[in-house]
């Protein structure tokens, strides 16, 4: 009996010393750009490893997640600030307020889930002429070449060993940051990419449930956050607001919506290559366009994952960070989400000088009548 007893106590013992073994040798396999510098050939195996060992993990954190789930999502706090703890930290948002960005810096800023990553591919293909390289002979991934700031050096390549692209040299650096936690400068060039709330929601779900798995509140907390100042990076309102304003005080700064990508990609391709003043001739351009659009990007989904795989992750097979690339992603609610949504961005920008009227007309109607953002753009054009 005693026997017995030792054995039942081994065994638990045993896993939860293997379980925190593993997880400890993830992170130091995939952090920074250990894991997205790697050939591809290396990736594959190390997901192959990863889905393998999830066998024996998953169904730990299932079970865990039968009596306990995240009511709030984990967040640390600057200046009124939030942001994901297993990211960022108070230190890395001071770095990032403090750094002095220099001429060749080019800032890719959204909030979450707005377009970043088809953004980053957007500007490295203009800056090489269509010729961007993400292959083992190249760049090898999207984040061993653009410096994630307000993570690094946790969940990119670190911003010092950023490798500077194209004949010009330039740094492609993203970020979440509000505009005023981001740091200027008249000589860097900052694009701001934002969409539809609704839209950003449902994209945010399917990114919080990649990276907490079993463990993610529940649909209704979720709504809850992202209708909140809690929100990562600022609530989707405040954030385009104070984005906006800077586009407006600075000639280099360019707001862009989600929805003109989607409508005429061609033309806002070119738009942008002028902004960055790259003009691009006819073959360059098309060359461009097929390398930013989804279907390529889908094709070669390994070059731009946003976070190194994890055990909830490599076993979700009906989420894919590209998951769809969708223009309306409203059919992906609820109505009471999307009244929610609507509500608490109409109440919050009911002063602001951002366009709302001109842009999503649908979040300005008290009920939701408006289910599509397929025609959102034609008071615009």
């Amino acid at each position: 009996m005693s026997d017995l007893l030792i054995t039942l106590l081994i065994i638990p013992g045993l896993y939860m010393l293997y379980l925190a073994v593993f997880m400890l040798w993830v992170e130091t396999q995939t952090r920074g750009d250990r894991y997205f510098a790697r050939p591809l050939e290396q990736r594959v195996q190390f997901v192959h490893l990863l889905r393998a060992q999830a066998r024996f993990i998953r169904p730990f954190f299932d079970l865990i997640a039968k009596v306990f789930r995240l009511k709030i999502l984990p967040s640390m706090r600057y200046e009124g600030v939030t942001g994901p703890p297993m990211m960022c930290s108070k230190k890395s948002y001071l770095r990032t307020k403090n750094y002095v960005p220099q001429e060749e810096d080019i800032f890719v800023a959204t909030q979450m889930k707005c377009g970043t990553t088809w953004m980053q591919q957007i500007v490295f293909e203009i800056l090489c002429s269509g010729n961007g390289d993400l292959t083992d002979s190249g760049y090898r991934h999207m984040y061993a070449l653009s410096p994630w700031i307000e993570t690094s050096p946790t969940s990119s390549v670190p911003m010092e060993r950023a490798p500077l692209v194209g004949p010009q040299r330039n740094r492609i650096i993203k970020t979440h940051m509000p505009a005023q936690l981001t740091p200027y400068a008249k000589k860097a060039k900052y694009i701001y990419v934002t969409r539809h709330p609704v839209s950003c929601f449902a994209s945010c779900v399917d990114f919080i449930h990649l990276l907490a798995g079993p463990l993610a509140p529940e649909r209704e907390d979720l709504l809850n956050w992202y209708c909140s100042d809690d929100m990562w990076w600022m609530s989707w309102p405040d954030h385009v607001e104070g984005w906006w304003q800077r586009s407006q005080q600075c000639d280099n700064v360019l707001f862009v919506h989600y929805e003109d990508l989607k409508k005429d990609l061609p033309k806002m391709i070119q738009s942008i290559a002028e902004f960055l003043q790259r003009p691009l001739n006819t073959e360059q351009l098309e060359k461009v366009v097929y390398k930013s659009s989804f279907e390529y990007m889908r094709d070669n989904e390994a070059q731009f994952e946003m976070f190194s795989p994890n055990v909830f992750s490599v076993s979700k097979d009906d989420i894919r960070f590209m998951q769809s690339g969708a223009l309306d992603r409203h059919q992906d609610t609820n109505d009471i989400e999307r009244t929610r949504i609507n509500a608490f961005c109409r109440e919050k920008l009911k002063n602001a000088t951002y366009p709302l009227s001109q842009y999503y007309p649908d979040v300005l109607e008290t009920t939701d009548s408006v289910q599509s953002e397929s025609h959102l753009h034609e008071q615009a054009s």
